[in-house]
């Protein structure tokens, strides 16, 4: 679940009620994972444990207990197996654990449902880096976002995006967290070069940069990749750049095409990181 999501149930908690939802064990195949949640309130509800048949009862259950029909404790779980029955035939089981919270639960809720981000680095506000920030806004990154100009950033970011003024630009690779995927994509080909060379520097020095993606054509990364080497890095130390991003047959040069092909492209890395 992003942060936005949260901070939209937070908010609304402060007003009214709701149960929550959470998966809390699952086994074989089921639609979301183990810590996925839904907040359920009177006549709406934030998040999802997956859709179908498993939400439509958990809702009805979570508004049974709002509305007082269901003399139920504060607290209760229910074990579910995806059958036939329920028209879900994703044939695992898994328990949902129902909570019914109030405003001063807040700060607990705040703590524990904080999702798990990966840091990213954004180096660009350009168009696609305007498109990159709406299109993760939803997902959990934790979004440096990077220009050497001023007055690039959108006026108003998701909360998980950061902004930062670097000038000169890839200075700021130094200082970036542990772990960041980074996405490269400037206003000027001297500054992708440099904010490369710095990755790929940090990489020999630390190798905590696991993804690394410039946006470009294979002749950018040609051109590039004879400059790299001439500043003393080694093919095998090039081939941990990703270039072009985005994933291949994806060909539409729009800015939210091409930022929607580049968050599939990371997310599918994430998943082979786990595997």
């Amino acid at each position: 679940m992003s942060e936005y999501l949260l901070d939209a149930f937070l908010a609304r908690l402060r007003t009214e009620p709701a149960v929550l939802v959470l998966v809390q064990r699952t086994q074989g195949s089921v639609p979301r994972e183990a810590g996925a949640w839904m907040a359920v309130f009177a006549e709406t509800a934030i998040g999802t444990i997956g859709g179908g048949h498993l939400e439509w009862d958990a809702l009805r259950q979570a508004r049974e207990h709002l509305a007082g029909v269901e003399n139920a404790n504060a607290l209760w779980t229910r074990s579910t197996v995806l059958g036939p029955r329920l028209g879900q035939c994703c044939g695992g089981a898994l328990e949902l654990r129902f909570e019914s919270v109030r405003a001063e639960h807040i700060e607990r809720l705040s703590q524990w449902l904080q999702p798990r981000l990966t840091p990213l680095a954004l180096f660009g506000g350009g168009h696609v880096g305007h498109a990159l920030v709406q299109a993760l806004a939803p997902l959990p990154f934790a979004v440096q976002w990077i220009d050497s100009r001023d007055d690039v950033f959108a006026s108003e970011t998701p909360p998980q995006v950061q902004t930062e003024h670097s000038n000169p630009v890839h200075a700021a690779v130094h200082h970036l967290a542990p772990g960041s995927r980074v996405l490269i994509m400037s206003f000027s080909h001297a500054e992708d070069l440099d904010v490369v060379a710095a990755c790929l520097q940090r990489q020999r020095e630390c190798n905590d940069l696991p993804f690394v993606g410039l946006i470009g054509s294979r002749t950018k990364w040609a051109t590039f990749g004879h400059r790299l080497q001439a500043r003393g890095f080694t093919p095998q130390e090039l081939a941990h750049v990703t270039c072009p991003i985005g994933l291949p047959g994806i060909t539409g040069k729009a800015p939210a095409v091409i930022a929607a092909s580049v968050v599939a492209q990371l997310l599918l890395s994430e998943g082979a990181g786990r595997g």
